[in-house]
């Protein structure tokens, strides 16, 4: 049994996206959800610490790991794909070349692309002061990312491997997450042609479909209290 602690951003996607795709793979984890309302301060609480020690969504407890002992517990999204995709030895390829590829692109969304996005979607959309420099900063650099990912489609059907992978998974969430405040993507046709086909797999329309049954107000306007829990901590929680 894998339990997941989720909620519906980004980066909250990635494991039931996979998680999803194990279903259609033939290769099934069972898995329950346990929902960590971020806007709520729910990550701060000291059983979820106790997973999750940087307060972040998601985090997972692997109930039955393959060595045989105690439940593990694994934090970071990235940490997370590459812990299920190496226990079900699935959408991370098994050859040198095609694995290392597979890493790097993950690596890159969590570097880069998540990072770099986030932030153009912070000082476009959530900061009570528009900020001309920070905005165009976080704007040109989420489109740099853009292009490297279009030229690395170029001729491509996946990021990595040649087959849907991890990397793909990590990425996706990540591609214009702010209906608010779009992205221009019309410049980049292969990344349109990919997410367009990533978003029609049935994995993805079921995991998606988490975001009305666990956060019906996903979308709306933050709260004072949603602003106080999401960017009002310091080194110590008040």
């Amino acid at each position: 049994m894998i339990e997941l602690y989720y909620w519906t951003t980004p980066n909250g996607h990635k494991p039931a996206l996979l998680l999803e795709e194990l279903v259609d793979a033939g290769h099934p984890l069972e898995y329950t959800i346990h929902p960590v309302n971020i806007g709520k301060g729910e990550q701060f609480a000291p059983a979820f610490l106790a997973i999750s020690p940087n307060n972040k969504i998601p985090a997972i407890v692997d109930t039955a790991p393959a060595d045989g002992g105690a439940p593990l517990s694994v934090f970071e999204s990235g940490a997370i794909l590459l812990y299920l995709a190496e226990k079900t030895g699935k959408f991370l390829p098994s050859e040198p070349r095609a694995r290392m590829e597979t890493l790097e692109w993950l690596f890159w969304q969590m570097a880069g692309l998540g990072p770099m996005t986030g932030q153009y979607g912070h000082f476009n959309v959530y900061a009570p002061d528009k900020i001309p420099y920070a905005i165009e900063r976080y704007t040109k650099e989420a489109e740099r990312l853009l292009g490297v990912l279009d030229r690395r489609l170029e001729g491509r059907d996946f990021i990595a491997g040649g087959e849907y992978s991890i990397a793909d998974i990590a990425t996706y969430p990540w591609i214009n997450p702010y209906t608010a405040v779009p992205l221009d993507l019309a410049p980049f046709a292969n990344v349109r042609r990919w997410h367009a086909a990533i978003a029609a797999r049935p994995a993805t329309q079921r995991a998606y479909a988490l975001t009305k049954r666990i956060n019906p107000s996903a979308g709306q306007p933050l709260t004072d209290e949603d602003r106080k829990h999401l960017f009002g901590q310091g080194a110590k929680k008040d």
